[in-house]
């Protein structure tokens, strides 16, 4: 288990809420958190009234990432958990801050945890990008978190992983490869976006439905947790196939 987690990315797709973003600021700042990135966001972040929130933090606040897209803020992460309230049209086991977080803290490589839009979450697209999912229990009568809320309790969960390892249990989803094993997000999405071009090509997705199959794909792969030597044969495959795809093409081009 590592003893810091400055190898944690909190991850913000489109915030629209400046209070919210300066008060996640503080509350990283408060449990040791560093590295805050931001997916095009809707508000300013370091307008008056994020720094208002931010108060210590305004550094941690100034030195966040801005970027244009979700595989942007990813790149390099090998581990990540996104956050969601509602249910999946794919089945997903659902776990607790508790259950999940602490794989990220035993990394020592990149790894990242996403949270979503205060009014609408994360897309089931962005929710691809994630091999493990968090829902934070809350009580029946109201069950809508605010974001600064949100990422306040995964933030002291991470802490609590660091200060009192015993407590956090880790669940049987723990991947046994060791950190240095996994493929970077960024890598694998390479592969699935060269599956993708082939299967469409020979027939196997049709464009209407391609999305949904190829989550399912998604899903499936995620599970294995692939190793970059891994990623790499898969694609070797790919090549050839499409090699023999387009070879038969050329002889016979009915």
């Amino acid at each position: 288990m590592s003893s810091s987690l400055h190898h944690i990315r909190i991850v913000l797709v489109e915030p629209a809420g400046a209070l919210n973003v300066g008060s996640i600021a503080r509350v990283m700042k408060n449990m040791g958190l560093t590295q805050l990135a931001i997916v095009n966001p809707q508000c300013e972040v370091l307008g008056e009234e994020a720094t208002r929130m931010a108060v210590h933090a305004i550094d941690l606040l100034a030195a966040a990432r801005i970027v244009p897209d979700l595989p942007t803020a990813l790149a390099g992460c090998t581990r990540v958990i996104a956050t969601t309230a509602r249910d999946r049209a794919i089945p997903t086991q659902l776990e607790t801050p508790r259950q999940a977080l602490p794989w990220l803290v035993e990394s020592a490589e990149p790894t990242a945890l996403i949270f979503g839009r205060e009014d609408s979450g994360l897309t089931n697209a962005e929710l691809n990008y994630a091999t493990r999912y968090i829902r934070i229990p809350v009580g029946s009568e109201y069950s809508s978190l605010n974001l600064a809320q949100a990422v306040g309790v995964c933030a002291y969960e991470l802490q609590m992983c660091v200060t009192n390892p015993n407590d956090n249990l880790l669940t049987n989803l723990t991947p046994t490869s060791t950190p240095t094993d996994i493929a970077p997000v960024e890598v694998v999405e390479g592969y699935y976006q060269q599956l993708e071009s082939l299967l469409l090509d020979i027939g196997y997705l049709l464009p209407h439905t391609a999305a949904n199959r190829m989550e399912k794909i998604r899903r499936l792969y995620n599970r294995s947790q692939l190793s970059p030597n891994e990623v790499a044969l898969l694609r070797g495959i790919l090549r050839q196939v499409s090699w023999a795809v387009d070879t038969a093409k050329s002889i016979d081009p009915q």
